[in-house]
C-alpha cells in the first residue's frame, strides 16, 4: 500500500473514532458536572473539565490528568524555563502515534468550533522561554515527546527525525556513522521548535539555516488529516513550514538530508572583561572577512554578568567543521584571527565529536531558572556593535542585585548568503543586499518571580535603545531571528509584506477556521486574523 493510501486509511479511521467520540462528548456536555471535592490550582471552565475527562476516556493510555499527581507534575514540569513549569494545564495529551494525535486534534477542533479559543499548546523539547510557547494554564498540552524516532535511510542520504527528539539523540547516532545534518548547536534543544522557526547550525555557512534543509514534513492538519509536504507535494506548505512556526499543523516527522562529516574543532575562549574592545573588533573583522570561510561557525561572543561572580566575563565559541584531523594547531583559516593571540583565562578548543561540541553549549545553559530572550539585527558596523555592548554594560547596575542573575549579551554573525542556501523559505531575505549582519541577543536567567517585571522590562529597554541607535545611523535591519525572539516581538513582520502575505494565504488554505491561529496559544502568530479569517 502506498504512503498516501496509508494516510487516507489513517485519516478515515481517526475520523470515525473521533465522530463516535464527539457523539459521546456532546452527551457529556449536556449532563451535570460531577462535584469537585477540591479546587484545582487553576481556573477551569466546565466545558474544559468535561473535555479533559472525555480525552482521558477516549485516549486513556495517552492522557494525563491532574488527579494523577505524580505523573502529571512530572509531565508538566518538562520545560527549560521555570515560568513555563509554573503553568498548569487541565490535561496533557501524549499521543503514542499519528492516529492518536489525529483523534486528539479532531476533538480539539470540534471544541474550538463550538466556541473555545486559546485551547491548547504543543510541546516539542520545551526549550523556549516565550510565555505560553509550549504550555497553557487551564487548557490542553499536546506533548510530542514520544515522537522520538531517529531512523537513517538505507543509503545513508537522509534521516527521519521525530519532533520529540532533542539534538543529542540525532547527533549521537550520526556521529557513529560519520554523518551529520544541519541541526542544532545545543544538545538539549528540541528538534521541533528549532526546525520550524529557523535554526542556526554549525553548518549554516555551508548549507544555510536548518529549516532550509528539510526534504519533507509529515503533518497533521487542523481537520485531523495527514499530509506529506515536500517540493513536489503540497509545496506551499513545505515552504511555509521553513520558518513559519506552528501556524499550519503539527509536524510528526522531519526528513532531513545527511552528509559525510568527521570530528569538528571547537571550543570556548574565556577572557577577562578588559578584552572587550578587542573582542568587539574581532567580531566585526570576522564577519567582514571576504570571502567568509564556509567551514567556520562563529565567532559567537557571550558577555555575561553573573551574580555569583560579581563581575563580567567573556566567552567566545569558535567552530571549524572540516579540521585537519590529528592536528593540535588552530585551523589554518583561523591562524590570523586576533582571538588566537588574546590574553585569556583558558581555552577548551580541541578536536571533538559533534555531540561533544553541542554538549559544551548545553553545559553553559543556566538550569532551573526563570528565563527571557530578546533579539535584534544590525549591520556589521563597528559603532553600532559598540553601542550594543555599551547598552548592555550600562544596564548591569539596574539588575546586579537580582538574585541568581545571569545577564548575557550574545553577538554572532548572520550573512545573507547563508540564508539563500538550501531550499526557499518565506523570510524574504534572498533578494536583499549582501551586507553582513550581526545578531544581537539577550539570554537572561534569574531566580525569583518578584524580579520578572524588572528583568524582562530591562531586556526590552536595552533592545529598544539599540534599535533607536541603529535606525538613527542607518545600520538597523528588520529581520528578527525567531528562535531568539522575546514574547513581545513580532518576527514575521521582518519577513516583509510578501512573506507575511504568503504565510497568511497558506494558513487560510490548510487551516481555514484558524485553529492554529486562535486555538493554539503557543509560538508566534501571524497577526493577520482580520484579513485571513
Amino acid at each position: 500500500m502506498s504512503r498516501s493510501s496509508c494516510n487516507e486509511v489513517l485519516y478515515i479511521t481517526s475520523a470515525l473514532t473521533a465522530l463516535a467520540a464527539i457523539f459521546i462528548l456532546r452527551r457529556l456536555l449536556t449532563t451535570p458536572s460531577p462535584k469537585v471535592t477540591a479546587s484545582p490550582p487553576f481556573k477551569i471552565t466546565r466545558p474544559v473539565h468535561r473535555l479533559s475527562q472525555f480525552l482521558a476516556s477516549t485516549l486513556p493510555d495517552s492522557t494525563i490528568l491532574p488527579t494523577d499527581i505524580s505523573d502529571f507534575n512530572k509531565a508538566r514540569k518538562h520545560h527549560w524555563d521555570e515560568q513555563e513549569n509554573e503553568r498548569v494545564p487541565s490535561c496533557i495529551v501524549r499521543p503514542r502515534n499519528v492516529k492518536e494525535l489525529c483523534t486528539a486534534i479532531i476533538l480539539l477542533k470540534r471544541a474550538y468550533k463550538d466556541g473555545m479559543s486559546d485551547l491548547f499548546a504543543v510541546r516539542s523539547g520545551g526549550h523556549s522561554p516565550v510565555s505560553g510557547a509550549a504550555s497553557i494554564n487551564g487548557g490542553f498540552v499536546i506533548d510530542m515527546n514520544l515522537f522520538n524516532e531517529v531512523n537513517l535511510s538505507s543509503d545513508h542520504t537522509s534521516v527521519n527525525i521525530g519532533p520529540g527528539c532533542r539534538w543529542t539523540n540525532v547527533t549521537t547516532l550520526l556521529d557513529s556513522k560519520g554523518l551529520a545534518v544541519v541541526g542544532g548547536r545545543n544538545s538539549d534543544v528540541g528538534v521541533g521548535g528549532l526546525l520550524l522557526s529557523g535554526g542556526i547550525s554549525f553548518y549554516s555557512p555551508r548549507f544555510g539555516l536548518a529549516c532550509n534543509n528539510i526534504i519533507s514534513y509529515e503533518v497533521v492538519l487542523a481537520d485531523g488529516s495527514v499530509v506529506t509536504a515536500s517540493s513536489s507535494s503540497h509545496p506551499d506548505l513545505w515552504r511555509a513550514l521553513k520558518g513559519g512556526s506552528n501556524n499550519f499543523g503539527i509536524v510528526t516527522r522531519f526528513t532531513v538530508p545527511c552528509f559525510s562529516s568527521t570530528k569538528v574543532w571547537s571550543g570556548f575562549l574565556y577572557l577577562p572583561s578588559f578584552q572587550t574592545t578587542k573582542v568587539l573588533k574581532a567580531i566585526h573583522d570576522s564577519v567582514a572577512r571576504n570571502p567568509y570561510d564556509e567551514n567556520v561557525a562563529g565567532p559567537l561572543a557571550c558577555f555575561t554578568y553573573a551574580a555569583k561572580l560579581g563581575f563580567p566575563i567573556i566567552s567566545v565559541n569558535i567552530v571549524h567543521t572540516r579540521p585537519t584531523l590529528g592536528s593540535r594547531k588552530w585551523p589554518k583559516c583561523l591562524e590570523d584571527s586576533s582571538l588566537k593571540s588574546m590574553f585569556r583565562f583558558w581555552s577548551t578548543c580541541k578536536e571533538r565529536t559533534l555531540t561533544d561540541a553541542t554538549d559544551e553549549l548545553h553545559s553553559l545553559d543556566t538550569k532551573n531558572g526563570r528565563q527571557v530572550y530578546g533579539t535584534t539585527t544590525i549591520k556589521n558596523d563597528p559603532a553600532t556593535i559598540a553601542e550594543a555592548y555599551a547598552t548592555y554594560s550600562e544596564s548591569i547596575a539596574a539588575i546586579r542585585r537580582v538574585k541568581g542573575i545571569h545577564w548575557t549579551l550574545v553577538l554572532q554573525p548572520l550573512l545573507p548568503v547563508w540564508l539563500r542556501k538550501g531550499d526557499p523559505n518565506p523570510m524574504n531575505l534572498h533578494a536583499g543586499p549582501d551586507t553582513p549582519l550581526v545578531l544581537v541577543s539577550y539570554t537572561v536567567s534569574w531566580a525569583r518571580r518578584d524580579d520578572d517585571e524588572l528583568v524582562e522590562g530591562r531586556v526590552r529597554e536595552c533592545l529598544e535603545r539599540i534599535d533607536e541607535f541603529a535606525e538613527k545611523h542607518g545600520t538597523g535591519h528588520p529581520y528578527r531571528f525567531q528562535n531568539y525572539c522575546g514574547e513581545w516581538q513580532k518576527p514575521f513582520e521582518g519577513y516583509g509584506e510578501k512573506g507575511l502575505q504568503f504565510l497568511g494565504q497558506t494558513s487560510r488554505a490548510y487551516d481555514p477556521d484558524g485553529l492554529f491561529q486562535k486555538g493554539c496559544v503557543g509560538g508566534f502568530k501571524l497577526d493577520m486574523e482580520e484579513t485571513i479569517y
